[in-house]
């Protein structure tokens, strides 16, 4: 990630530092069990790191819209733990689902503890955020989480059945990352809304700021798996391209290229026909085609479309820290 994101997501991290930290350490209380294996695979999860982004943008949605908390109010900190554990839920079982054996740079869980003990646990995490609902005790924010928990399943789904599959349509593309990344994003910021209580004007444009901040995230996520180093991704280079994952930059070199261009990208993804020096092809397809710059183009619409739906809230310092987490989305790979 370029450094401009980094600063962008430290400085409104630091910003909220003692939400942040509470919640911090409400993920590591609610990931205890008396199941030995569990604390054990959750401290690999953890000491992997990762930005916490979701549950930030909790917090953050929450303050921006004028939420105190107490010693006896902290709805936002446990929604924000709660983000988490759908999100890194869903982690554990796509790694298994993809066969990776990276995540942030690390071995995967997967890889550590084995793709019975990632599911199992995984499937424990979306208990607990569901625990966690449970105890905030508002029918609205269950509906929201529990909501975004269902349409992420769906989006995984969706993209398993376009994977290796050409004929796949931008606009499917579009719905399988909304389903994947950006549902979850519009839920985390729209909670905020609900537990200060405010009208639905300001839930619906927090919700709308969030949706277009995972459309671009996972729009740049997919351009970095073609265009930056293992270091900055934190995964393999070219892991889409080996799966054969239907992403915006295939979609756009497929549909530039040539005669003969399509012929080869039908044997490596239709067919899944693949040799070692493929990847390096690709590549240079997808460089001699722009597909990259199409793909952060597009990513750039929405990240202004984030910006814009917080302009229904007054100026301030938290408004334009989440106006340039936005912005600096789609820096991380230009």
């Amino acid at each position: 990630m370029a450094d401009g994101t980094e600063a962008a997501l430290r400085e409104l991290s630091d910003y909220l530092g003692d939400d942040m930290a509470a919640c911090n350490r409400a993920i590591v209380e609610r990931m205890d069990s008396p199941v030995a294996l569990i604390p054990q695979l959750a401290a690999h999860l953890v000491a992997a790191g990762g930005k916490r982004l979701r549950p930030l943008l909790t917090l953050a949605s929450a303050r921006l819209c004028g939420y105190e908390p107490g010693p006896a109010r902290q709805r936002h900190v446990s929604l924000a733990a709660c983000v988490e554990f759908i999100h890194t839920a869903t982690l554990l079982h796509d790694d298994v689902v993809d066969d990776s054996l990276l995540r942030r740079g690390l071995a995967s869980a997967n890889a550590v503890f084995g793709n019975k003990a990632s599911v199992l646990v995984g499937d424990f995490l979306f208990a607990r955020s569901f625990q966690l609902m449970t105890d905030d005790g508002s029918l609205k924010v269950m509906a929201i989480l529990s909501s975004a928990s269902a349409t992420i399943a769906e989006g995984e789904v969706l993209q398993m059945s376009t994977q290796n599959d050409l004929s796949t349509s931008v606009e499917q593309y579009l719905e399988v990352i909304h389903g994947k990344t950006a549902a979850l994003f519009a839920a985390a910021c729209r909670v905020g809304a609900v537990v200060a209580d405010r009208p639905e004007a300001e839930e619906l444009a927090l919700e709308s700021y969030g949706t277009n901040l995972g459309m671009a995230f996972q729009l740049v996520d997919d351009a970095l798996d073609y265009a930056a180093d293992q270091a900055i991704l934190g995964k393999t280079v070219g892991d889409d391209f080996r799966e054969g994952k239907i992403t915006l930059p295939i979609l756009a070199a497929y549909a530039a290229g040539s005669d003969e261009d399509r012929i080869f990208w039908r044997r490596v993804i239709e067919d899944s026909e693949q040799s070692p020096e493929d990847l390096d092809r690709a590549l240079s397809l997808i460089e001699s085609t722009d597909a990259i710059e199409t793909t952060l183009n597009r990513a750039a619409v929405y990240a202004q479309a984030a910006r814009d739906a917080l302009e229904i809230f007054p100026e301030s310092r938290l408004r334009r820290l989440l106006q340039d987490t936005a912005g600096y989305t789609v820096s991380r790979a230009r």
